[in-house]
């Protein structure tokens, strides 16, 4: 879950935006749902939301942007702002955001009584397609093996010592990414000031340095599958890392977050009633593959908690190792 923050600070001229739009989406909408995975943890500085909306940060191709999305009106639509040289790619990127290209209707749950109830509670459930590669594989890399705790902290560290203000009238303390120089040049000590270990900073190095390229490539894949297997060949970025960059950046609808240190449990007690390991997991959403990440999100909104039998993951502080 990402931040609440308190409401915006008082705007002076920077209140009008630079940017704005209304998306009128072709059925309901669930923003929250949507965007959720969206935010890394409590404490994102990228991330924020308020009774109102969401208001979220971008390093655009144009540069930094800070979006404002509000709750859908009475009427389905949704209206978006933005500031900062990125604002007219982040307007224009709302839709996508908000899952427009994501297609549910061949999904058929129907034979599943959590799912089916699931489905019917949240028809307004999207995979939401941010364009964002980088912004979504970095964190990734950081949260691989270990707490989400140690890796939400960690995130927000290096966002708060080298992240650029946000643009607008965002609330205090948001932060945009840094830019790939940027991130280029944090030195090794401040990735184990914030709690990086050697292996997850090497991995977040490989991608740095052939980023642009792996974009293009990326862009260019013909098809989701092409896209995993290009992001699979840097090193450091397995199957969940994979998994992870891929459902945001492209809404991929059947990866699965393979190696998670929870997920398996909870799809196997929501589904059959007990506990399995990630290949049990895997036989078990076979049946719906092409939508495999969609009965993941149905099963994650259906309010169904698994009971945390063993024991957590112990948190460690690797700034001191």
């Amino acid at each position: 879950m990402s931040a609440v923050l308190p409401a915006p600070r008082a705007a002076g001229s920077n209140a009008v935006p630079d940017a704005e739009t209304v998306y009128r989406p072709a059925g309901p909408l669930d923003l929250a749902g949507t965007l959720a995975m969206l935010g890394r943890g409590p404490y994102d500085p990228t991330t924020v939301w308020d009774l109102r909306g969401m208001w979220r940060t971008w390093r655009t191709p144009a540069g930094a942007a800070t979006l404002r999305i509000h709750r859908p009106a009475a009427d389905g639509s949704v209206s978006a702002a933005a500031w900062g040289p990125g604002a007219e790619w982040a307007v224009a990127a709302v839709p996508d955001l908000l899952g427009r290209t994501d297609d549910w209707s061949e999904l058929d749950v129907e034979s599943h009584r959590l799912l089916r109830e699931s489905r019917r509670r949240n028809p307004g459930l999207r995979l939401a397609r941010t364009g964002r590669m980088l912004e979504a594989l970095l964190p990734a890399i950081i949260e691989q093996r270990v707490t989400s705790l140690e890796a939400y902290r960690s995130w927000s560290r290096l966002l708060r010592w080298y992240g650029e203000p946000a643009p607008g009238p965002a609330p205090d303390g948001m932060r945009v990414t840094p830019t790939l120089e940027q991130w280029r040049g944090i030195p090794s000590w401040d990735w184990h000031r914030a709690g990086v270990d050697p292996r997850r900073a090497r991995a977040v190095q490989a991608v740095l340095a052939v980023a642009p390229s792996l974009e293009r490539t990326i862009d260019a894949a013909d098809t989701l599958s092409a896209a995993e297997d290009v992001l699979r060949t840097i090193p450091g970025v397995g199957v969940w890392t994979a998994a992870e960059t891929l459902q945001r950046s492209r809404g991929h609808p059947d990866l699965v977050s393979v190696g998670d240190y929870h997920l398996a449990h909870q799809v196997g007690e929501a589904l059959i009633g007990r506990r399995v390991d990630d290949e049990g997991m895997l036989e078990l959403l076979e049946p719906w593959r092409g939508h495999r990440q969609r009965v993941v999100r149905l099963i994650l909104a259906s309010g169904f908690r698994f009971q945390r039998l063993g024991p957590r993951m112990a948190v460690q502080d690797h700034r001191w190792h």
